[in-house]
């Protein structure tokens, strides 16, 4: 686990105003300004199973891309939020490629999700690295080489920010 704690502007513009996190999944969010909003990144397929023109998604949440602008419109405003969370997700077909590239020896079966977890507390903005297998494996290859491919995607799209001790 990698905590960054990227300069808010900067981190908020590219979460919510360009494209950067678009390919990953939106697994849940909530967001605090005058009301509470939870929402579940989970499609619900039988909404599109009403529609036969329309394609069926090729995973099982939402893409960031597709709620991105909803939740930058809750947020947008006046006043800042009182606090948000979003989790995103890797996609499996992405997760599988970052095995491979990084040679890591687990087959994709074994990991449940690599994920970036931004909060913001209404003061600071962090967003902490997890790992989640479907079994227990002691080797942590997959979570220090997530947390540096975390740390290079932030530097690659020029979103600055410090880094706290790993847990």
């Amino acid at each position: 686990m990698l905590v960054l704690k990227p300069d808010t502007k900067n981190c908020m513009a590219a979460l919510l105003l360009k494209d950067t996190f678009d390919s990953f999944l939106f697994m849940e969010g909530d967001i605090t300004t005058f009301n509470k909003f939870h929402i579940d990144g989970y499609l619900q397929k039988k909404f599109f199973a009403a529609d036969p023109e329309s394609a069926a998604p090729d995973s099982d949440y939402s893409y960031w891309k597709d709620v991105r602008s909803f939740c930058f419109g809750i947020i947008k405003g006046k006043h800042t939020p009182l606090d948000f969370k979003f989790v995103l997700s890797l996609p499996k077909p992405a997760i599988q490629e970052f095995l491979t590239k990084h040679e890591i020896a687990f087959s994709i079966t074994d990991v449940q999700g690599l994920y970036l977890n931004f909060r913001y507390n209404g003061e600071t903005l962090q967003c902490i690295t997890g790992t989640s297998l479907n079994t227990f494996i002691p080797d942590k290859s997959l979570e220090h080489s997530w947390d540096k491919y975390a740390s290079t995607f932030f530097d690659q799209h020029h979103i600055r920010y410090n880094t706290a001790a790993s847990q």
